[in-house]
């Protein structure tokens, strides 16, 4: 299984985390959420897709979500549509990591349905609820990296909490270097040639990813960025959404950065092809 196939695959059911909770049958009116951490919102949210537990749902406003799912039409109906091909019982979900910037919960989880996979969410809360969805999903690699990390270990607690802002906009400008063809300043964000790769196709330092991008792009996978759309944070950590092409073909990327010391220390990603159009069953966009 490559790296194109895995993207592909996992598109077909890449709105089934948070979005599945919603299908069900809503929270009686005089049963009210407690008050609770926004990121422990969203990982009992998703946990509740394997355990079937009702209370989570409380923390959605059905009347005002929004899914950028472009698999997924918009609304309770299409959620139920998805629910029907999910076989009752077989999921499996294990949230990693979650951080919170502002209005936006971010989470890193490992979960299997239809097969295992790897996924980021974003949720945004609007007066305690959560009124809008994004996510990114790939197909677990089958092995580990060439450096022997899986698409999920390493560090899951955010330090350097006061440096939240710097970070992202560390991360902004790197972003916009590489944008805009800066290659004589992309060494310079890094530490040396240290650098840990989470990415399944790719080994650990900068040696080892000039390596694997021309290995990519010799096998007609190359990697193309063309714009950010989100740059979220927590502490040492930032997530950063943009879209671009891999392989030719139209992909949203979410790379998922920790940051020691000002620089970039480790990487972890997930890739996943955009359809055309014509194909969406929202009208929201991937973005």
């Amino acid at each position: 299984m490559n790296l194109i196939q895995g993207v592909r695959l996992g598109f077909v059911a890449a709105g089934t985390l948070a979005l599945v909770a919603c299908a069900t049958s809503p929270q009686p009116a005089n049963e009210k959420p407690a008050m609770a951490d926004h990121k422990q919102q969203v990982a009992e949210l998703l946990k509740s897709i394997e355990t079937g537990d009702r209370k989570p749902l409380a923390y959605i406003n059905p009347n005002k979500y929004v899914q950028h799912n472009l698999a997924v039409a918009d609304g309770m109906a299409g959620l139920s549509a998805l629910l029907q091909s999910l076989p009752k019982g077989s999921a499996w979900v294990n949230t990693v990591r979650v951080f919170q910037d502002g209005d936006f919960v971010f989470a890193h989880t490992e979960y299997n349905f239809f097969g295992p996979k790897v996924g980021f969410d974003i949720f945004r809360f609007e007066d305690g609820k959560i009124v809008e969805h994004w996510d990114n999903l790939q197909e677990t690699a089958g092995k580990p990296s060439p450096s022997g990390h899986t698409m999920t270990d390493g560090p899951t607690t955010a330090t350097d909490l006061d440096r939240t802002e710097a970070n992202k906009t560390l991360m902004r400008t790197y972003m916009d270097d590489v944008l805009q063809g800066r290659r004589d300043k992309f060494t310079s964000y890094f530490d040396g040639n240290n650098y840990i790769q989470h990415s399944p196709l790719v080994a650990d330092n900068l040696t080892g990813l000039f390596a694997g991008l021309q290995a990519l792009a010799k096998q007609g996978l190359a990697v193309k960025y063309d714009r950010v759309h989100k740059v979220l944070a927590e502490g040492s950590f930032v997530l950063v959404v943009a879209e671009g092409s891999f392989g030719g073909r139209p992909s949203s990327y979410y790379d998922f950065y920790r940051i020691q010391n000002g620089k970039i220390a480790e990487h972890w990603d997930t890739i996943e092809p955009i359809p055309p159009r014509a194909e969406w069953k929202n009208s929201n966009g991937k973005f």
